[in-house]
């Protein structure tokens, strides 16, 4: 396997159109940083600029497998890209991405998708980085001068499609996992109705009144992140209303008031009360001692009360719109215990709110189950990217 130079095996590297876009326009799609966040070309969120002719731009308009990659960003996104095939049929290269065309007589487009996506590569962007505490950027010109494995075409192709049968597995999985995160959402408005209106007419309750305990971390904190210890849950692991223990940190407690304040129970709600306000998780039976960080605060509910129901509500656009009414606003979004308090709860029949939980049970058992086989297809996938860019993997090596 040889290596190359970048700017010798692709038609050119280079920056986007200059173009002002604007949030009610339309027109032909125009790119954007956010276009690639999740390393797929992402329909919903293209830029527009109601640029009806693309003939002013048409040295800008994609063409199938060009590669589209973040070189200003923040250091964790750096390098992240994209692979454009065809759809949408017509999208406008912008500013702020760059556009790597490859020579196909020497290079396999999704070949070198790939490698892009492998740590070997994160670890050569950072040596042309330029980096600063919120963002980092590295020039086209640098970009060029990194060289990259190249093996013949056709094993290239012929990796490039071993890799997109485990991608589309764990895509697959992803999918999976998405839908059950969906289907509970569905399961509430099916039940309760829409939280905005509260069609059912159910009675409200201040949460202060159906609250036990209610209480958020401590800044001093930090000083206790370790490898080992107590789990410490931060506003990452809260999200969909479900706890993600994809991002774990940990602490050393100190055998304090304050540390014993902010250990969580099993049933407890945790709220994300900066930043993206009302993001909610239940936290489960069985997990292991844990504490949370000042980004997240804990409530705590009175018997008869279910934690599934009102954490769902919370989190759905009735609860979102009433907490995002009682932030004051400013430089950083951000509530206090009265903002929480305040907000009000409808509040069904508890019989009702138990088969809610039931059903949900329900609905998670499958969702982990899911979860099970997307870690498997996720690890499936590393391997064989791994060893994708040694010369190991081939048709009659990949098995």
């Amino acid at each position: 396997m040889n290596n190359v130079y970048i700017g010798d095996v692709f038609e050119f590297v280079r920056n986007g159109a200059s173009i002002k876009q604007s949030e009610n326009a339309s027109g032909i799609p125009v790119t954007r940083i956010e276009t690639i966040w999740n390393s797929t070309i992402d329909s919903e969120r293209f830029g527009y600029a109601n640029i009806i002719d693309a003939s002013e731009y048409e040295n800008y308009l994609l063409k199938d497998g060009d590669i589209l990659m973040s070189h200003i960003n923040s250091p964790k996104h750096l390098g992240k890209c994209a692979c454009y095939q065809n759809k949408p049929d017509k999208l406008i290269h912008a500013m702020n991405l760059l556009n790597l065309r490859p020579n196909s007589d020497f290079i396999s487009s999704k070949f070198i998708y790939y490698f892009f996506n492998t740590p070997k590569f994160k670890g050569m962007i950072n040596k042309i980085s330029n980096q600063s505490v919120n963002q980092a950027s590295f020039s086209a010109g640098n970009l060029k001068k990194l060289q990259i494995p190249l093996p013949p075409l056709a094993e290239q192709k012929q990796v490039a499609t071993i890799l997109d049968a485990a991608d589309s597995l764990r895509q697959k999985d992803q999918q999976l996992v998405e839908h059950y995160t969906a289907l509970s959402q569905s399961l509430f408005l099916e039940m309760f109705g829409d939280p905005v209106i509260n069609p059912l007419n159910w009675n409200t309750k201040l949460l202060d009144e159906i609250t036990d305990f209610i209480t958020s971390g401590s800044r001093g904190w930090a000083k206790y992140y370790s490898d080992t210890g107590d789990l410490f849950l931060r506003i990452q692991n809260v999200g969909k209303n479900r706890l993600s223990l994809d991002e774990i940190a940990y602490v050393k407690a100190p055998n304090t008031t304050e540390a014993k304040r902010t250990t969580v129970k099993a049933g407890d709600i945790l709220l994300s009360i900066t930043a993206d306000l009302g993001r909610t998780a239940v936290i489960p039976v069985g997990l292991p001692k844990a504490h949370i960080n000042q980004h997240l605060a804990i409530i705590r509910l009175k018997s008869g009360f279910v934690p599934f129901y009102v954490s769902e509500y919370i989190s759905s656009i009735g609860g979102r719109r009433q907490l995002n009414q009682s932030n004051k606003g400013g430089v950083k979004a951000g509530l206090n215990f009265n903002d929480i308090k305040a907000l009000k709860i409808p509040i069904p029949p508890l019989e009702l709110q138990n088969q809610f939980d039931d059903r949900i049970a329900l609905i998670e058992q499958q969702k982990q189950q899911a979860q099970i086989n997307l870690q498997k297809s996720e690890a499936l996938f590393n391997s064989l990217l791994q060893r994708a860019f040694t010369g190991e993997l081939t048709a009659d090596k990949a098995a």
